[in-house]
């Protein structure tokens, strides 16, 4: 069994992103909040179960699950999963941001 980290930034980004859907709609970003969560826990059971990210070149250690309307990057080391970036679906991912914040 996988434990998961989540680093400070991606924690920063899902609340960001959060923050800007309760603007509209506080109920949906509770939602969303719970299901990135609980889609990530599952990741202790099974971390190799995320996609590797069509952007990056192969092989590369990053994968990422999908919880509309995010993009969940992590990589896996040894038995630990680490949550490195949350980003909006629809936004361009930029690589350098993968690097950064992958020693948190």
């Amino acid at each position: 069994m996988a434990q998961v980290v989540w680093t400070r930034p991606a924690l920063s980004d899902l609340t960001e992103i959060a923050e800007y859907i309760a603007l509209d709609n506080f109920q949906m970003a509770a939602s969303l909040v719970q299901q990135v969560f609980t889609t990530v826990e599952r990741l202790e059971q099974h971390p190799n179960s995320g996609r590797r990210p069509p952007e990056l070149e192969k092989p590369t250690r990053y994968r990422e699950v999908i919880v509309g309307p995010c993009r969940v990057f992590y990589r896996l080391e040894n038995q630990t999963v680490y949550i490195v970036y949350v980003m909006r679906g629809e936004r361009e991912l930029r690589i350098f941001l993968l690097t950064d914040r992958s020693g948190d």
